[in-house]
């Protein structure tokens, strides 16, 4: 049996996850004329109060997206498509729905600040970046490549006395660093539910008010007034449903899931250690469930393709996996080419099987190159 261990491109579904989706009614949320309806809104409205609770937001600032992505998306494209403020700060590893939407503006000036070796940007840098016409800075919460926390609250402390606007793309860090997002000085986060055990499809944009202010977004799409006509459409009340009761079950097992996490992650060393690898980014500052890392000698795809049937793995973002060129993250981190051709994500959760680390090994010691 092939053991999964690449949650960080997506992760299983909860058990208690897919049994709230299944016992949810067909009725359109919209439908305010019959119970059908009133129940699947009052379903939206319980799932975007559990999700609103974990940032200490309010029910009306969740907005419900298709995912990160798209959540990514409306707080930039949606942010800069009136403003008078033409200058932006982000870092240079953020996830391609941050930088691409980025690179598309017109008349903007965008500052993209490096990382350190570690893998984490440093706030001086960030903070050396901002200017007086800033209107937006876009730091993600958790690389998906590294696993590295950023230093949001940090930045969202140094940010208060400037009026430029704080998204964060928390994609791998909802659920699991809970204390970090409900930062106020945070006014715009992008969560996606299939990171944290719930369905695929889902995700929200978290837009907090500054006092009786709203942030002022555009739409991307138009034609129904959905989600204070932010987001048009007919809600996917099951998956909205999915997400509001994984966001639930990471708030009160985050620790629970860290520590095993912790102890998998042990496992892990201790099994790849005959091997000598090279990790990237400081594991004292990752997330507990994933590691990269590169083995001299050894080539990422011919690895993954030997160790199938025994772990699935990755080398990088799944959103590039279709044409792997070396990733822009570890370029980033100014590593070696042999490193970046060479490096490996593994990613496990609190539900992830054990794994036979001396089959890996053996797989692996075939394909070293001396």
């Amino acid at each position: 049996m092939t053991i999964y261990l690449d949650c960080n491109a997506t992760t299983p579904l909860e058990p208690a996850v897919q049994e709230a989706m299944l016992h949810t009614g067909f009725g359109n949320a919209g439908s305010r004329t019959h119970e059908f309806g009133l129940n699947a809104k009052k379903a939206v409205q319980k799932a975007r109060d559990q999700i609103a609770h974990l940032v200490t937001a309010q029910r009306e600032e969740v907005i419900f997206t298709s995912g990160a992505t798209e959540s990514n998306n409306l707080a930039i494209l949606g942010l800069c498509a009136h403003a008078t403020q033409k200058h932006i700060v982000t870092t240079q590893i953020e996830h391609k729905s941050v930088l691409e939407p980025l690179a598309s503006l017109q008349g903007f000036e965008v500052t993209v600040v490096p990382p350190t070796a570690s893998g984490c940007v440093d706030v001086e840098a960030v903070m050396a970046a901002v200017r007086t016409d800033t209107l937006l800075v876009s730091v993600m919460h958790v690389n998906n490549e590294t696993g590295m926390i950023q230093p949001i609250t940090a930045i969202a402390e140094r940010l208060s006395c400037s009026s430029a606007y704080f998204h964060v793309d928390a994609a791998q860090g909802w659920g699991k660093d809970i204390q970090t997002l409900r930062h106020q000085r945070i006014d715009m986060i992008s969560a996606s539910s299939h990171k944290i055990y719930g369905p695929k499809g889902i995700g929200a944009l978290i837009v907090r008010r500054r006092g009786y202010e709203k942030v002022p977004l555009t739409p991307l799409m138009y034609g129904g007034g959905q989600e204070r006509a932010l987001r048009p459409g007919t809600l996917a009340v099951p998956l909205i449903v999915g997400f509001g009761e994984a966001t639930q079950l990471a708030l009160r097992q985050h620790q629970e899931r860290a520590e095993r996490c912790r102890h998998y992650r042990d496992t892990v060393l201790k099994g790849l250690a005959p091997l000598h690898p090279i990790f990237h980014g400081d594991l004292e500052q990752c997330l507990p469930h994933v590691i990269n890392f590169s083995i001299a000698g050894l080539d990422s795809e011919a690895a993954m393709l030997a160790l199938k049937g025994v772990i699935a793995i990755s080398n990088g973002s799944a959103c590039n996996s279709a044409h792997y060129t070396g990733s822009h993250v570890l370029k980033a981190m100014c590593l070696s080419d042999d490193n970046i051709q060479g490096a490996l994500r593994i990613s496990w959760c609190h539900l992830t099987e054990t794994v036979d680390w001396e089959e890996v090994v053996s797989r692996l010691k075939t394909l070293i190159i001396e």
